[in-house]
């Protein structure tokens, strides 16, 4: 079996559980009352593209529009804002995410920073359109936050799928 370069051990499968449990904390984080921040990286969005590159079945665009639609709520904006810019967000990270897994996670994160920024813009632009004020220069540095955040994410969502280095009899995998 060919394996891709950026994986150098096989994974086990990912439970369903986990993938409910990480996407409730990240939006649970980003609905943490820290202010509006316009440089303030969206971990939800972080989160949506780590398992819609790595869980693509499990993870579609069908639920990027309804934490979308969770966010437009809790913020207050423009019904769909969010929703159109996850959607968008998940479905160009589900058309990449085989050729995504090919590459080490740094490049990864370099090939992903295009996707946050589109994102972003969307963003702005539906908001723009809405009559909304421009949040500033400082919106710019949001999705070079959530591309730096990209390693530690893979590192830390990945880690319970990774088997023991050293099987033994009271470690079969």
């Amino acid at each position: 079996m060919i394996m891709p370069r950026g994986s150098d051990q096989l994974l086990l499968p990912v439970k369903p559980a986990f993938i409910a449990f990480t996407l409730a904390l990240a939006m649970a984080c980003d609905l943490l009352p820290l202010g509006r921040q316009p440089a303030m990286p969206d971990l939800l969005a972080v989160a949506l593209v780590f398992w819609n590159v790595h869980q693509p079945r499990r993870v579609g665009v069908g639920v990027a529009f309804l934490f979308g639609l969770v966010m437009d709520v809790h913020q207050g904006a423009l019904l769909g804002q969010h929703a159109l810019a996850y959607t968008l967000l998940s479905f160009v990270a589900i058309t990449i995410h085989r050729r995504l897994l090919w590459f080490g996670v740094i490049e990864q994160a370099l090939h992903i920073l295009p996707v946050f920024v589109a994102a972003h813009g969307v963003a702005l632009a539906v908001r723009m359109l809405a009559g909304g004020m421009f949040p500033g220069w400082a919106l710019l540095l949001a999705p070079v936050f959530e591309a730096l955040l990209w390693p530690l994410v893979t590192l830390l969502l990945l880690a319970p799928q990774r088997r023991a280095p050293d099987p033994d009899q009271n470690r079969p995998l």
